[in-house]
């Protein structure tokens, strides 16, 4: 059966972030094995180790049980002399595992002849595509109460994800902080204005209330916990510019840092509004 437009856009999305994580990787390699106690070596190695780390949650559903995440979680081991696993593998033996575990997941993808797998699970490279298509595949954001918003988060996570890898860091953090916006927003009307007036919440509409306020509020309620205190100050201004601005600004004041660690404070947020992940 041929595959669905909209999902070998998505197929093509990942394997393009798994390449331009794999090509970082040898670079990260190749740095660490010329000077391993560079401090710039080792920060660059842990940041590619995060998002190494974010990929393998998303493509294996956010399931610790899935093959992938299992694979990921190795590589950072090591084995004793009567076999038991110790953790302290030497950085360098970590990054070629883990670049062995982005090739599984490229060649898992990339012998897919279906839509499976590409919006959240994927197959073993040993079992077939049909093999997999039984179980359909997990959401990221099913935990979304209003139904007509989950497609629309959805294809903006992956519109983040592709501005990022095409470096266009402005774009990737604002798709970011929207999809935040957007998740925490259906989470606040969901436990309704009534309730909220107990953890301070203020007067009038929550979707007038400012991005701010919206986001305290959640974490006073519970809702969320303390992850968005990482969120890089240009993110929390991220609605206070017009669209004219926006142009001008674009990538001169949003760095990589900046979009990557909004994307994570994303990742931990989702985490809290759906224990279950």
């Amino acid at each position: 059966m041929p595959m669905d437009e909209n999902l070998r856009a998505q197929l093509e999305t990942y394997l393009s972030h798994l390449d331009g994580l794999i090509r970082r990787g040898r670079q990260v390699l190749d740095t660490l094995a010329s000077d391993p106690s560079n401090p710039a070596a080792m920060a660059a190695t842990r940041t590619w180790q995060e998002d190494c780390g974010l990929t393998i949650n998303q493509l294996s559903g956010g399931s610790k049980a899935h093959w992938l995440a299992r694979a990921f979680s190795q590589a950072f081991l090591m084995r004793s002399a009567n076999g038991n696993a110790v953790a302290g593998a030497p950085p360098t033996e970590i990054v070629k595992r883990l670049l062995g575990v982005l090739d599984q997941a490229v060649a898992s993808l990339s012998g897919m002849d279906n839509g499976a797998g590409v919006s959240g699970y994927t197959p073993s490279p040993t079992s077939s595509s049909s093999g997999s298509s039984g179980a359909p595949p997990p959401h990221r954001f099913e935990f979304v109460h209003d139904l007509e918003l989950r497609p629309v988060v959805e294809q903006a996570y992956i519109d983040s994800r592709r501005a990022l890898e095409q470096g266009d860091f402005d774009l990737a953090l604002r798709t970011s902080c929207g999809i935040l916006e957007a998740i925490v927003t259906d989470a606040l009307e969901f436990k309704g204005p009534t309730a909220l007036a107990a953890f301070g919440a203020p007067a009038g509409k929550i979707a007038d209330w400012p991005f701010e306020t919206r986001l305290a509020v959640a974490e006073s309620a519970g809702l969320i916990r303390g992850g968005c205190a990482r969120l890089p100050a240009v993110a929390r201004a991220y609605r206070d510019h017009s669209d004219a601005e926006v142009k001008s600004r674009r990538n001169a004041t949003v760095s990589n840092r900046d979009a990557r660690q909004t994307g994570q404070v994303l990742q931990v947020v989702m985490r809290d509004l759906d224990p279950g992940r």
